[in-house]
This record gives structure tokens, sequence and C-alpha cells, in this order.
């Protein structure tokens, strides 16, 4: 579908509407490995599904219409999406990475590709200042998340952008909290575009998926050719899976901000409470530039709270909210990074973040809001 549609259109409707073939109005699952061929050196442009399936390939033409770029490509998952791109560099390649982010991107970095001499630098993007001084002879790129993970930090991407493309340096954004639909990264200067499509994408906790989305033709062909080689490409049902949770993605964004944000309210307003990090409360440090970059602050929230020791008996006594992993699915999740999602981020980063013993991250859905709010009510006495 043209790009000009509104996105809420486009989310509903995918690249193509419909399967031209059969006029099938969802998109079929071509649950087949390999495809036959009509003749010597004839193709029907499908060989092998490592390689390309359609159903896959109207998912990646999808998300690269959504995100605004040349191309994209699906994964099995948003690490294997991660590994992709790092394949990318060589050793003794140097990233500037934001010291805010999901600690399964800092296991990555730190514990897979340090050993082939890819090495990495975490800093607080919320001042450039340290982008600018942190930049080496041999850095190639810098990766942000913003609104980070678990604190929910803003980054001034354009900002970041700008000395970056001073410096010839790739800049790669991980849009997984916000989505296309309310952050476009390559339209502000952005270079790759990087997903959890388990998240906010698919939308259903129900399958796992990544994405690269790349602004130009060159650095897609790259990536797809390193694809195809290490061969971690999302099956055809997984694919199917994504495309149909995009087509709720709008609705489902915005019952989830509109939740978010008077769940954001209301732990601010709770005595046990010491702080709430949420990025569309207008008091948050990064709220004017995320209103400046982007059209929605998302659903993610963290808050930490006053005395450790109740963290056990609030993960036990929750009823409506289920403590589980992940997020951006329909039901709301409750997590706590320091033992789960960010377990293996150095103590020393941690400890800087806030990242401790008191802090609790929420992916807030679509329930009722006043039965999400009764239920941190009751675990949080």
């Amino acid at each position: 579908m043209s790009k000009d549609f509104n996105i809420k259109t486009q989310l509903v409707h995918g690249f193509r509407g419909y399967d031209e073939k059969t006029g099938a109005v969802s998109f079929p699952i071509y649950q087949s490995a390999t495809f036959r061929h009509p003749g010597l050196f004839e193709s029907t442009g499908y060989d092998y599904s490592r390689t390309q399936n359609p159903t896959r390939e109207e998912l990646e033409d999808t998300i690269a219409s959504l995100e605004k770029g040349f191309g994209a490509l699906a994964f099995s998952s948003g690490m294997a999406a991660i590994s992709n791109l790092l394949a990318m560099f060589k050793p003794g390649d140097h990233l500037i990475v934001s010291d805010d982010l999901y600690g399964g991107t800092y296991r990555l970095l730190e514990q897979v590709y340090k050993k082939y001499d890819i090495t990495a630098s975490y800093i607080d993007f919320t001042d450039l200042n340290n982008l600018k001084t942190s930049i080496r002879e041999n850095t190639r790129a810098i990766f942000i998340e913003s609104p980070s993970n678990p604190m929910m930090k803003v980054t001034d991407i354009r900002g970041a952008v700008a000395i970056a493309k001073e410096r010839g340096l790739m800049i790669i954004v991980d849009n997984t909290f916000l989505s296309p639909y309310f952050q476009k990264p390559l339209e502000l200067g952005a270079d790759l575009v990087v997903h959890s499509g388990t998240k906010f994408l698919g939308g259903h906790d129900d399958t796992l998926a990544g994405f690269l989305v790349a602004k130009d033709k060159g650095l897609i062909e790259e990536l797809r050719f390193l694809q195809n080689s290490i061969g971690a490409v999302l099956a055809p049902l997984d694919s199917w899976l994504i495309l149909r949770g995009i087509k709720t993605l709008a609705i489902r964004m915005e019952r989830q901000q509109e939740n978010a944000l008077k769940v954001a309210n209301w732990l601010r307003a709770h005595k046990l409470v010491e702080s709430v990090f949420y990025v569309g409360l207008s008091d948050h440090p990064g709220y004017k530039i995320s209103k400046s970059q982007s059209t929605g602050f998302g659903s993610m929230i963290s808050f930490s709270i006053k005395n450790p020791k109740k963290v056990k008996k609030i993960l036990s006594s929750l009823k409506v909210i289920t403590f589980a992993e992940s997020l951006g699915g329909v039901k709301t999740l409750m997590t706590y990074p320091f033992h789960q999602t960010h377990a293996d981020i150095s103590e020393e980063i941690r400890n800087r973040l806030g990242v401790n013993e008191k802090l609790l991250r929420i992916s807030v859905g679509i329930e009722d809001v006043d039965d999400i709010i009764e239920d941190l009510e009751q675990a949080l006495l």
C-alpha cells in the first residue's frame, strides 16, 4: 500500500493489502521450505525460504513502508536481528552504545562479540557531549535506545545524528518501545532501525521476531547477504502472526498509552513509591525532546519503591497484572529488571543507572485501567 496513506490505514492493509495470486485478503502462509523451478536457470522469484519466502517478504515490505525505509529484514528474534547487525563489523571496530539498554544487547556485545575484538563504550546519551567525547579513531557506529530500557531516558536523535554525520558514523536506533506508529528514526536521520517484533508489533505474546530496517539500498543488501548466510530468518507462520498483530497496532498503542498515563500518575501519588519513570509525564527530563521527535510516549513505565523488601510480596500478589518478562502485548506485564532482563549488566552500570533492588517495570496493556490500578493498589498494601 502506498506510503502516502495515513499510517492507521497502512497498518490494517499491509504492503500489498491482499494476495495478488488468489485475492485472499489475509495474506497466505506459504509454509514451504523450497520452491519448484520452471526450468534450468529459471525461477519464480523464490528458491529457498532461508533466502526469501512470500509471507516473510510481505511482512518485510510492510515494516519498511511503515518505517519509511528502503527495505527491511525479518529475523527469528530481536537478538538474532542485532547479532546479524553486529556481524557487519570487523575486529578492532568500536561502537558507542546507550548505557541504559536491554540486558540481552549488553550480553551479546560483552560476552559474544567482544571476543572478536568488537568493543563498545556505554554512555548517557541524554548529554550529547558524552557522545562527542567518546568517539575514537576506530568508532564505526552509534547504537541508541530511545526511550531506553528500563529507565526511560530519551535521546535527542536529531542531535546524535548531526554528530554522527560529522564523523561518518552509522547511527542505529532501537525503536521497539515506540514502534513506527509513534516514532520514525529514519526520518530523523538514522541509518538503521532495530525492532524486537515480539513486542508491540506482534502485540500478543505469541511469537518471537526481530527486524532491521535500512534507509538505503546498499546497507540493506549488505545485511541481506548476512541474513541469508547466517540463516536466522523468521518462519512463515511467525511472519503471518506478526502481520496479523500489526493490523491492530494503532488502536493497541493508543489504548496502552492512555492507560499508562493514568497508571503513572497513580503510582507517583502512592506513599510507597519513591520515583516514577514515564516519558509521558510533563516533568520527565526527556518530555520536550520526545514531543519534538515522536508522536506519542508509549506504555512503558518503571518505578522504584521505598522498601525493596516488599518486591517479593508485590510480585506474588498480582492478579490482573502478570509477573513475566517481555513487554508490548495486550496484557499488562510486570518485570523485575535487577534479576531478570538486566541481570547481565555490569554492577557498576546498574548502580549508576538506578537499576537496583527497588526498581520494577510495567508494560501497560489494554485491560480496563481501573482494574490495573486496583491490582497495583492491593499488591502495594
